[in-house]
């Protein structure tokens, strides 16, 4: 990474989570400057990271980064970016949820190099998938030492991807169900849990990796016929699971391109 000097406006959790990717070991000679909205996160970050600098206000952040990340809830974002003064050339990645391109680049105002990401709170434990758009070689470099990169050739792969990160509140209240299940049939909250986390970790494993299979062998390999996989996947399809989250997929995606669901 040729990055030297990188800015945050807004110090929520993914701004955390990056700060920690960034700066874990082995560490990168960066210098990190938070702004200093949610003072516990940014002086938590300040207090345990010599590199981290708490600004004197955003434009501050923006004034002394190479590149700015703008980290800020969707309803606040137009404000707050409008309040600042970048320079042509810049380096911006917005991580803002939701938000239309053209929408950033009006409130930007400057002729900055404009990428959009989506990190994921795993980039804490460089173990991240970020999915950037467009493509950019140094944004993909800082990515990729959280984890991974994945580049987008173009906005509809980029907002595939966006739609694909929703699930996983899902997933995890699919354990949620599963738990909450074991547990109204006699077993103990504690070990269902000690139960299903490794499983459906080990069932990410599977799949992880370039030589895994295809979801769909997966799901055949797992499904033995007339077991009890197969009657789980064939009830879950028969009474609407799979319809209803093609459905909920759907609507995320028509509202991240800014349509009715």
């Amino acid at each position: 990474m040729n990055i030297k000097s990188i800015g945050f406006v807004g110090t929520g959790v993914i701004t955390e989570a990056m700060v920690r990717g960034l700066l874990a070991e082995p560490t990168y000679a960066l210098e990190i400057h938070v702004s200093p909205r949610s003072a516990h996160i940014a002086e938590t970050l300040a207090g345990e990271f010599a590199a981290v600098k708490i600004a004197k206000d955003n434009q501050d952040v923006v004034d002394r980064s190479d590149m700015v990340f703008l980290a800020i809830r969707p309803q606040i974002a137009e404000e707050v970016v409008r309040a600042l003064s970048f320079t042509d050339g810049q380096m911006v990645v917005s991580v803002v949820a939701a938000t239309e391109r053209q929408a950033l680049i009006d409130w930007v105002g400057a002729n900055v190099r404009l990428v959009q990401a989506i990190p994921l709170p795993f980039v804490a434990a460089r173990q991240g998938v970020t999915a950037i758009y467009p493509a950019d070689d140094s944004v993909a470099a800082l990515f990729d030492t959280l984890g991974t990169a994945v580049q987008c050739q173009s906005r509809k792969e980029y907002d595939l991807l966006a739609a694909a990160s929703s699930m996983m509140s899902t997933y995890f209240g699919i354990m949620e169900t599963v738990a909450g299940w074991l547990e109204g049939n006699g077993l103990e909250r504690a070990k269902g849990h000690a139960y299903i986390a490794p499983l459906f970790a080990s069932l990410a494993q599977k799949a992880s990796g370039p030589s895994a299979e295809p979801f769909s062998t997966l799901s055949r390999e797992f499904a033995t016929r007339g077991g009890l996989n197969e009657q789980v996947l064939s009830d879950f399809g028969r009474k609407g699971g799979i319809a209803a989250l093609t459905a909920a997929l759907d609507g995320v995606l028509a509202r991240i391109e800014g349509r009715s669901s």
